[in-house]
């Protein structure tokens, strides 16, 4: 990003992976800035309002919001209700578009012991969206039209073998629960076996030996998460920023403060969506909701 991206409109509006790395994108009218966030990152920012939409993404460039909607300080949604009707991302994931003649692939996405996703993804975007949504581990099962992955979808889902959609705090959990490799990729290659036989003649093409991806490692988690952190649960006008990133981890990044003895702090990237960032150097964390999270105390059996 510029030096001064507050100073010339720009706004952020999400953490991408593109080619294998994460990027913090903001945007001003319809360009486009991006930044890499990988671990050893030195960030410091100081939060800007109002908060306002960032408009709709397409496949080939960034529409701003004609009406510059302003938006609520805290929440998730980076978009007002007119730019939602507008996004296609958002209306495949509605059920309102019933075939764009694309090629999708289902996959098997697990976040953790009985956190298991059953998702599809345009075969365009490669392995992104299994990025984006930090799955620590995953599998293609089949590909072919957006009808008929759909349908295998839902069969999946009302199998009962794994769940359409997770809460973020679901994942996040779980984070302090994570098996051995070896038991990771048995548990995906187990459900994969499953999913397969209920798919079994549903007509589409299935990969009944399609590997399976750690993601582990790759989101800096071989050890899980730090022992007690604080996580950020609403960012506000004045809010400041600052310290060293870990690996990203999907959209969320751990970030260390430069104060002594701080405890790391998360932050869901989606809470950034709509507000200005004014780089700030050797910026202290000041101004930022936040709840004490830490490593879950294991109860011994009473048998």
């Amino acid at each position: 990003m510029t030096s001064t991206p507050a100073a010339t409109g720009w706004t952020a509006t999400g953490l991408r992976w593109r080619d294998g790395l994460p990027r913090l994108t903001a945007s001003a009218g319809a360009r486009v800035l991006e930044r890499e966030v990988t671990a050893g990152t030195r960030i410091g920012w100081t939060v800007l309002g109002p908060r306002r939409c960032v408009g709709v993404r397409t496949a080939h460039r960034h529409h701003p919001c004609p009406l510059a909607a302003e938006l609520e300080p805290s929440g998730k949604a980076g978009q007002c209700p007119s730019c939602q009707d507008a996004d296609q991302g958002l209306a495949l994931a509605r059920d309102q578009i019933l075939d764009d003649g694309r090629t999708y692939r289902l996959y098997l996405a697990w976040f953790g012991p009985g956190l298991a996703k059953v998702g599809l993804t345009a075969e365009q975007r490669g392995t992104a969206r299994l990025v984006e949504q930090a799955a620590l581990a995953w599998t293609f099962v089949a590909r072919g039209s957006l009808p008929g992955i759909r349908r295998a979808e839902l069969t999946v889902a009302q199998s009962g073998l794994a769940r359409e959609r997770f809460t973020s705090r679901a994942k996040v959990g779980g984070w302090w629960r994570l098996p051995a490799p070896d038991e990771r990729a048995a548990a995906v290659h187990e459900l994969r076996a499953r999913v397969l036989r209920v798919l079994a003649g549903h007509g589409v093409e299935l990969f009944p030996a399609d590997p399976v991806t750690d993601q582990v490692a790759l989101f800096g988690l071989t050890a899980g998460p730090p022992a007690a952190y604080r996580e950020i649960t609403a960012l506000g006008p004045g809010a400041t920023l600052g310290g060293t990133l870990h690996a990203p981890i999907g959209r969320h990044l751990f970030v260390t403060p430069d104060q002594a003895d701080a405890p790391p702090l998360l932050l869901d990237t989606r809470l950034l969506i709509g507000w200005s960032l004014r780089p700030t150097p050797l910026a202290s964390c000041t101004g930022l909701a936040e709840q004490l999270r830490a490593r879950p105390v294991e109860q011994a059996a009473l048998f």
